[in-house]
């Protein structure tokens, strides 16, 4: 397969370039291609005025740089990805991402921090199977698994995601992507677009690959207030996006008490695959460190307030009660903080 890979260059900033491949035309040959890139390239960059041609070189897709993936079970291949959080990160490329190859078509879970990855993910996807990519399943609105979306919709996806997906997009998105690129600069995130679903999930919903169903399940607020989770029938493998995490310390940007609530829910039989972190082999291996951190979250932010502390004073209070914790969890001192003032916030109310 013959992909064509323009050279996008920032229009305020002509020596700030990225590659971006143009995943949505293959080509059989170097020459069809050759003969073709030129108006696919600039049908892509009509609707993006931040950018300009930098140059256009057509490339086998063997020879584009691919994503380390595992196969975990019989058609689930997982990226894992880094396990930090982005200011600890180069790239951003933290989440786990993940496919699901049936009979006759793939689904996609998570797509990456940015389009580069998203075009990482796809090189990866392609190694492994030619059959049409039909679904890309997005398991909350956080960046390191939604802002290479616009990637795999070009492919030919249909973008799934929680009935909350869109509006927290739309909401969370452009301040998402402008700190990004404050983070890592611009040019790691040439291309990078904010991508809503195409497809609302409330409750649950199934996806036939053909050989093999895949089962979505809308959560409550607990991780965020957006959490899907999805379930392989034939592998018994649930992707859990971010309401899973191993190593990395848990984020809370939904409801704790409902995330806690949520692991006390029905348990799966087979592999976990994290937001972050090793693929758990059964459900105790998946949310047993997690479960202990975040009810010691709970105990310890209603002890402060019992107390009577003020926030200023409860959140440090708080980090400190959850020491023992921190060896075992990366990023934890920012991020136990973090977790203590959403803690607070929520809890002073009950």
């Amino acid at each position: 397969m013959i992909l064509a890979v323009l050279s996008a260059c920032l229009a305020a900033d002509p020596q700030v370039c990225a590659p971006v491949t143009l995943v949505g035309q293959p080509y059989a040959t170097l020459a069809e291609c050759n003969n073709d890139a030129l108006r696919i390239a600039s049908d892509w960059l009509v609707e993006r005025s931040d950018l300009q041609d930098g140059g256009l070189t057509c490339t086998d897709l063997d020879d584009l740089p691919a994503l380390a993936v595992d196969q975990v079970a019989d058609g689930i291949h997982v990226h894992i990805g880094q396990v930090a959080q982005f200011e600890d990160s180069p790239d951003g490329w933290i989440a786990n991402l993940g496919f699901v190859v049936g009979d006759n078509s793939i689904a996609v879970i998570d797509a990456g921090a940015s389009r580069a990855q998203g075009q990482a993910l796809f090189a990866a996807i392609r190694a492994v199977s030619d059959k049409p990519i039909s679904h890309l399943i997005v398991t909350h609105m956080h960046p390191d698994h939604a802002f290479g979306a616009e990637v795999l919709a070009e492919a030919g996806a249909v973008i799934v995601g929680h009935a909350r997906l869109g509006d927290a997009l739309e909401s969370r998105g452009p301040v998402y992507l402008d700190n990004l690129i404050g983070l890592y600069g611009p040019g790691p995130m040439i291309g990078t677009r904010v991508v809503l679903p195409d497809v609302a999930v409330a409750d649950r919903q199934e996806i036939d690959l053909g050989g093999r169903v895949l089962t979505l399940t809308a959560t409550g607020p607990a991780h965020s207030d957006n959490d899907l989770t999805v379930r392989d029938s034939a592998t018994g493998t649930l992707f859990a996006g971010d309401l899973v995490f191993r190593g990395l310390t848990p984020i809370v940007d939904g409801s704790l008490p409902g995330w806690l609530d949520w692991m006390d829910g029905p348990r799966t039989t087979g592999p976990v695959v994290p937001g972050h972190g090793p693929v758990a082999a059964d459900w105790p291996q998946a949310v047993g460190a997690q479960q202990d951190f975040l009810a010691a979250l709970a105990r310890q932010t209603r002890q402060a307030i019992r107390a009577g502390l003020p926030m200023s004073q409860a959140v440090p209070a708080i980090v400190a009660g959850l020491q023992p914790f921190a060896a075992d969890w990366a990023s934890f001192p920012e991020s136990a903080a973090r977790d203590a003032t959403a803690a607070f916030k929520e809890l002073e109310w009950e």
